[in-house]
């Protein structure tokens, strides 16, 4: 089954499709700079101690994004039927 989710949600190692970005202005652009647009597949690599910053993993780099800016990024995710 899948789910709408952001991306501040996701646990560790799990994949999903970037269905949208809500950032709006400066942010927007850069979210979308680095390539986190609608369509593309992101897995998420781990999170600091304090969970802020997040690891993800696009296509074959790693960056990292505040949760601020995680939470503007909305994911399709496979879950688990009960």
């Amino acid at each position: 089954m899948k789910k709408i989710v952001r991306m501040r949600e996701m646990a560790d190692n799990q994949k999903g499709l970037i269905q949208k970005v809500t950032a709006r202005g400066e942010m927007g652009r850069r979210i979308r700079e680095m390539g986190l647009v609608p369509g593309n597949e992101i897995q998420i690599q781990g999170r600091a101690p304090l969970k802020d910053p997040v690891a993800v993993r696009i296509k074959d780099y790693v960056l990292t994004l505040r949760n601020n800016e995680s939470d503007r990024i909305l994911v399709e995710v496979e879950v688990p039927d009960p």
